[in-house]
C-alpha cells in the first residue's frame, strides 16, 4: 500500500509538472465553455440594416427610431433608390433592407393599411429569417401601440422577400461554409507534416546539400497540393450544384481564382506550422486545434459575427475563413464581380505572402 501510494503522488507530481497536460485539462474547457458560451445564440443584435424610405413622413420616421431604439438593428445606411438595394447586398454591407411605400401616412389614413416590405439578404438563411421576424413583430407592436385606441383600425402590414435564396434552403449557407472547412483543414493538414516529415525520416539532409533554396523547397512542397486542392475544390462546387442544387451565378473564373488564392494561404499555414514544429504528431493536433474551431465558430460559418462580443468579432476579423466565405456567397450566391470580393482578396493575398515569407525565415534560422 506505500508503494502504491508512492507511485500515485508520482504520477500527480508528473501531471502538474506537464504544462501541455495542465492546459488541455484546465485552459481548454474555460475556452471553450466562454467560446461556445458566446457564440452560440439565436438572438440578433445591431444587425446591419439598409432604409428606403420615399414617403418619409412621421409615421415612417416613428418606425426607423423605434427600430433602431430597439438594440436589435443598426441602420447603415439610407437609399435613395430600389436599384441600390441590390448594390448594398452586394457590398456585403447590410443584411436587410425595410422599405416604406410611397405616400406611406395618407395611404394608412385613407385605406386603413399600409405596407412595409422587409427584404433580406438569404444566402444566410437562418439569419435572414431571424432578422425578418424581429422586424416584423417590432412594427407590429408599433402598429398595436399606436393604433390600439383608433377607432378606424389602422394596420401596417409587413411584406417579406428573401433574396439569393427566396426557398430558404439551409444548404445555400452550409456549402460555402463547409467548403471553406474542409479546404482549410486539408490543405493545411496535409502540408503541416511535409518539411516535419523529412526531419523525421533524416532525409532532411539531402535538402540541405542540394543546391535548391529555402524558398524553392517550399514552393515544391506546396505545388503539388494546390493542384490536388484544386481538384477537391472544383468536386465541392460541383457536387453542390447537381446534387444540393446550389447556383453559381457569378464567374467560374473569378471562383476559382479566389478558390486557389485561398488553398495557398492555407498550404502557407500549413507549412509555416511545419516549420514550427519538430514532429508530426504535433503538427497535426496544432493545425486541427488551431484551424477547426474557428474555421467553425469563427467564420460566421454558422452563427452571425455581429451578435458576438466586440472581443470575439475582432478575432473573426482576423480569421482568413471569414473572408472567403464571404467571397464564395458573394460570387455563387448574389452573382458579384471582383469589384464587390476586392477586399476580402486583397486580405487573403496578403496572408498568403505573409505566411510564406515567415516560414522562409523560419525555415533558414531553424537550418542554419
Amino acid at each position: 500500500m506505500h508503494e502504491f501510494k508512492g507511485f500515485l503522488i508520482k504520477e500527480f507530481y508528473h501531471i502538474f509538472r506537464d504544462r501541455r497536460t495542465m492546459l488541455i485539462l484546465f485552459a481548454m474547457p474555460v475556452l471553450q465553455m466562454l467560446l461556445f458560451g458566446y457564440v452560440i445564440t439565436n438572438e440578433i443584435n445591431h444587425a446591419q440594416i439598409a432604409v428606403l424610405d420615399k414617403s418619409d413622413d412621421y409615421i415612417t420616421r416613428k418606425i426607423i427610431t423605434r427600430l433602431s431604439a430597439s438594440g436589435y438593428f443598426e441602420i447603415k445606411s439610407y437609399l435613395q433608390t430600389h436599384d441600390e438595394i441590390k448594390e448594398a447586398f452586394q457590398s456585403g454591407e447590410v443584411r436587410e433592407v425595410v422599405v416604406f411605400e410611397d405616400n406611406f401616412s395618407e395611404s394608412l389614413n385613407r385605406f386603413g393599411t399600409a405596407n412595409v416590405h422587409i427584404i433580406t439578404d438569404a444566402s444566410d438563411a437562418n439569419t435572414a429569417n431571424l432578422i425578418a421576424n424581429y422586424t416584423s413583430a417590432l412594427i407590429a407592436r408599433f402598429s398595436a401601440d399606436e393604433f390600439n385606441k383608433d377607432s378606424r383600425g389602422l394596420t401596417i402590414k409587413s411584406d417579406v422577400r428573401m433574396m439569393y435564396n427566396p426557398e430558404m434552403k439551409s444548404v445555400f449557407m452550409f456549402v460555402p461554409g463547409t467548403m471553406a472547412m474542409i479546404l482549410i483543414l486539408i490543405s493545411a493538414l496535409l502540408t503541416s507534416v511535409t518539411i516535419v516529415r523529412e526531419k523525421e525520416t533524416s532525409s532532411m539532409e539531402v535538402l540541405l546539400v542540394s543546391p535548391l533554396k529555402p524558398a524553392h523547397i517550399i514552393v515544391g512542397k506546396v505545388a503539388p497540393y494546390a493542384v490536388l486542392s484544386l481538384i477537391n475544390a472544383f468536386t465541392i462546387i460541383l457536387l453542390g450544384h447537381t446534387v444540393f442544387g446550389l447556383p453559381v451565378l457569378g464567374s467560374f473564373i473569378l471562383l476559382f481564382s479566389e478558390c486557389l488564392l485561398f488553398i495557398l494561404m492555407a498550404l502557407s499555414l500549413g507549412v509555416l506550422i511545419s516549420t514550427t514544429t519538430n514532429s508530426q504528431q504535433v503538427a497535426m493536433m496544432l493545425a486541427m486545434v488551431a484551424l477547426l474551431m474557428p474555421a467553425i465558430l469563427l467564420s460566421g460559418f454558422i452563427f452571425p459575427i455581429e451578435n458576438m462580443p466586440f472581443w470575439l468579432q475582432w478575432i473573426c476579423k482576423i480569421n482568413p475563413s471569414t473572408y472567403f466565405i464571404i467571397i464564395i456567397k458573394n460570387i455563387m450566391l448574389k452573382g458579384s464581380g471582383f469589384m464587390a470580393v476586392w477586399r476580402e482578396t486583397l486580405i487573403l493575398a496578403f496572408y498568403t505572402f505573409f505566411f510564406l515569407f515567415v516560414s522562409i525565415r523560419k525555415f533558414k534560422t531553424r537550418l542554419t
